[in-house]
């Protein structure tokens, strides 16, 4: 078993003294964001001490040092967040007093975008992140680039998924957990829960429906598409849709206008940033689709534009995604304030 790694605190300076024959070395270091007070004692005895040291180290190593970076040894106080996910969760938990910075793409709650920025989700500005001496960086599993660099740079870790709802809802607990909040944490998941619920036990009707994103202005070139696995997917069935991407093995694939043409989903509903349409470019994206006569959705005019910032964040806004989804699939049973061609998100 490798011993975690460890870096000198320089700042302390090495004090020696002796006690009866024996000589003690006092120092302190850091291991991963700890700071350690060890006696080495020099003299005949020192390799027997060692011995036991690193014998007892390895048997009982502590859990709050093991470099899994998904264990916190107490509260940290000093938190970066590096996706609008996690930011918005850690809001949600009540902890926006303890973060000190988030990245570009973190735009909600306000607090937030109020905070200092590492840059992007990537490629962080790892001299902003020291600056602001975190004693806590949250990242998603698939950053392992910022893990790396947190790992050499002695600060401790939080590894989360946000990839579909269970992972979320996992997440949630897990952040309680460890950022002790279990609290807000429950109350937060026992919301989502009831929320799900509400739509789960009206038994909506099943209608085939194709969701994009909302990356392209031309429905005549290759669209991405929201396939299996997603916490999108979930939510779009959870609404009352039957998502006509079910065998993909890409989880956001890039689909061809025939393919479209050859499922004909009954609604389209394009998602994203980019949906976030004024009514004149909403009338220009309707006669584009129009060039499909065929499409089941062209032909009934269930072509939906849905632009919230949320719509595309796992976290703790997904009931917002649901109710706008239902919106778009069943106008009749959830009616919109709004023109089912120009259904737009709000906060």
């Amino acid at each position: 078993m490798l011993l975690p790694s460890f870096r000198w605190n320089e700042d302390i300076p090495v004090k020696l003294f002796s006690f009866n024959s024996l000589s003690f070395l006092n120092n302190n270091f850091r291991i991963h964001g700890h700071r350690i007070q060890v006696f080495f004692m020099l003299g005949v005895t020192s390799r027997i001490f060692s011995v036991i040291f690193l014998s007892l180290w390895v048997v009982f190593p502590p859990s709050s040092l093991l470099w899994a970076g998904n264990t916190v040894s107490k509260p940290a106080d000093r938190i970066i967040s590096t996706s609008p996910s996690i930011t918005e969760t850690l809001f949600e938990l009540g902890l926006k007093d303890r973060v000190v910075a988030v990245t570009d793409f973190c735009k909600y709650p306000l607090e937030a975008c109020q905070l200092p920025s590492i840059g992007g989700m990537i490629n962080p500005n790892m001299e902003t992140v020291v600056s602001l001496n975190p004693d806590l960086i949250i990242h998603q599993s698939g950053n392992q680039k910022i893990a790396k660099n947190a790992k050499s740079l002695a600060i401790r870790t939080l590894e989360v998924d946000m990839g579909n709802l269970a992972e979320i809802f996992a997440s949630i607990k897990k952040l309680g957990t460890a950022l002790n909040c279990q609290e807000s944490a429950k109350k937060l998941l026992l919301s989502l829960n009831e929320g799900i619920t509400f739509y789960q036990e009206r038994h909506l009707p099943k209608k085939e429906v194709l969701l994009l994103l909302g990356d392209s202005n031309d429905p005549s070139r290759d669209l991405y598409a929201v396939g299996p696995g997603t916490f999108l997917n979930e939510l779009l069935n959870i609404s009352g849709g039957n998502n006509i991407v079910r065998d993909s093995p890409a989880q956001y694939p890039k689909l061809s206008k025939e393919y479209i043409i050859e499922k004909s989903p009954e609604i389209i509903i394009e998602a994203g940033p980019k949906s976030d349409l004024q009514q004149k470019e909403i009338d220009l994206r309707i006669q584009e689709w129009s060039r499909f006569p065929t499409i089941k959705a062209v032909q009934n005019g269930q072509i939906y534009f849905i632009g919230a910032d949320y719509i595309l964040i796992p976290g703790p806004r997904l009931l917002k995604i649901i109710a706008r989804f239902a919106q778009a699939i069943h106008p009749k049973i959830f009616k919109s304030q709004t023109e089912k061609t120009s259904f737009q998100g709000t906060p």
